[in-house]
């Protein structure tokens, strides 16, 4: 399997890709205005790659529930200047070779920022609101992150049916319809959208069935750093939830997820080489053989 994304290009089966997050916001729920700054947003960015991301996604407006809305000229602000920097960035002559994703669902930002620089376009709208970005993402040949989410961002999704069948009709849905706006499968990614429009038990059902998605044939993200259905569980706050984060992004690995976004990018590059360590020595285990000592003893 391949993913194209611009100048990029990604052959699965491969380690999974860490997705490090740079929220250029004032009101994150998780870093809370920390990389508002450009310099610092910058500076961010160089730090999660030197941790081992191999994709940075950009995001200028924050999507929380209750979060204020930002207008297209104050998230090119925010964004654009962040973007050109870290795609003009070199090491030892040669090109930044880590792509850039724009997190924005308004295709005159995402035009802008793959101008700048950017290779990848994280949709969390997925073009519900019309196929312009899919135009956009065509004529870039852009990489493009398909997310399930309620057609209004912060509407609630129904309870009563079997979420993870919702997500994967979904998806295929999305993939027919921008074929027909020159999107080719290799430019797509799919996210199942943990937290979006969505209750507790339908985000544990999507993590327990992921690997449901795998028969879609394309690449799958799965983001659960940091989210609010952690404190749901276990009432944590936003910075004591990286245990369950990583609990998460291991099972994603386990089942299949071929990225995992995540903050914590040193932690979660650590804890996802080490399951696909353990992961490629499993075999199916022989039976145990009883031995001619006492009755029910089994040997270890």
């Amino acid at each position: 399997m391949i993913f194209c994304a611009r100048q990029f290009k990604f052959i699965f089966p491969r380690p999974a890709l860490v997705m490090g997050i740079v929220n250029v916001t004032p009101d994150s729920f998780s870093d809370g205005g920390r990389f508002l700054d450009t310099e610092a947003a910058i500076a961010h960015g160089l730090e999660l790659v030197r941790q081992g991301a191999e994709i940075l996604d950009i995001g200028g407006e924050s999507t929380r529930p209750g979060a204020a809305a930002v207008s297209e000229k104050e998230e090119l602000r925010r964004v654009i200047p962040v973007i050109k920097a870290l795609a003009a960035e070199s090491r030892g002559g040669r090109p930044f070779g880590t792509p850039i994703s724009v997190d924005t669902f308004k295709p005159a930002v995402a035009r802008a920022a793959l101008e700048a620089g950017a290779s990848i376009v994280n949709d969390v709208a997925a073009g519900q609101s019309g196929p312009k970005m899919w135009e956009i993402v065509s004529e870039f040949r852009a990489g493009y992150v398909v997310m399930h989410g309620p057609p209004g961002l912060h509407d609630r999704l129904d309870g009563s049916e079997d979420m993870a069948d919702a997500v994967g009709a979904f998806f295929v849905e999305r993939l027919n319809a921008m074929e027909a706006y020159g999107v080719a499968h290799e430019q797509i990614i799919f996210d199942p959208g943990i937290g979006f429009g969505k209750n507790l038990e339908q985000n544990l059902q999507i993590i327990a069935h992921f690997g449901r998605f795998s028969t879609l044939g394309r690449p799958l993200l799965l983001g659960v750093s940091r989210k609010s259905f952690i404190e749901k569980l276990f009432g944590s706050g936003v910075n004591e939830r990286l245990p369950a984060s990583l609990a998460c992004a291991i099972l994603g690995v386990e089942s299949g997820a071929h990225i995992i976004r995540a903050h914590d990018v040193t932690e979660t590059v650590q804890a996802v080489r080490m399951a696909e360590a353990v992961l490629k020595r499993q075999k199916r285990p022989a039976p145990y053989e009883m031995t001619d000592g006492p009755a029910g003893d089994v040997p270890l």
